[in-house]
């Protein structure tokens, strides 16, 4: 009995340490955009998690949800973060994640005929909390995009994050955040485009004035 604890407790410990890598794997999407400091998998996943957290639509299980989030990119601590940059096919992206969810499960899950992991849950979307969990990996993605252009001060460049997730989203909770989200960067692209203009403006002005400065002779 001691000894199945002491082999329960060492698996444990592995996991943790796997899982662990998620917080130094930083998102590629961001770094091939030369984000600064771009975000890692696990602060990736810890939102979605949140808005897991917070789903009001009693049809969806909530709990579920969270699980769910908190372990669909489980598999980047070992494979990384696979992006379609890298010229690496669907199919091998998938060989590669299932392999190591599989060396994952080994520490985390009892193995049976009849259980469904959420990682097979999530890469199915076999389930209506799969279904929202995905929209919630897109919807995380276009917040960092705007959130990134804040800090850059920089509206608009990361638009085609954006772009990629047209058609994408269903659930009407979801497309109200993201009206809520596009109301707002609009509103910031507006605000830059004003800037810009005035400072057109007042450096034209500036450049159109007389040197009125006074010349005295020796």
């Amino acid at each position: 009995m001691a000894a199945s604890m002491a082999t329960a407790a060492g698996n444990m410990l592995q996991f943790m340490k796997l899982v662990g890598q998620l917080k130094r794997v930083p998102r590629t999407g961001w770094v091939y955009r030369n984000v600064k400091k771009p975000e890692s998998v696990s602060d990736h996943m810890y939102r979605m998690a949140m808005m897991s957290l917070t789903i009001t639509d009693p049809t969806v299980d909530k709990n579920r949800c969270i699980k769910l989030a908190l372990v669909h990119d489980m598999a980047e601590c070992i494979v990384g973060d696979i992006a379609p940059s890298d010229n690496i096919s669907k199919a091998e992206k998938h060989r590669r994640e299932e392999a190591s969810d599989q060396y994952l499960s080994h520490y985390l899950y009892t193995v049976s005929d009849a259980h469904l992991s959420p990682l097979q849950e999530y890469e199915t979307q076999s389930s209506p909390e799969a279904r929202m969990v995905k929209e919630f990996d897109r919807l995380e993605m276009i917040l960092q995009a705007h959130e990134y252009e804040e800090l850059e001060g920089t509206p608009g460049r990361l638009q085609e994050f954006f772009d990629s997730t047209d058609g994408c989203f269903h659930h009407p909770d979801v497309l109200q955040f993201v009206r809520a989200l596009n109301e707002e960067r609009g509103r910031h692209e507006t605000k830059a485009d004003e800037t810009k203009t005035w400072d057109s403006q007042t450096a034209g002005t500036a450049s159109s004035q007389p040197d009125t400065t006074s010349h005295t002779s020796s």
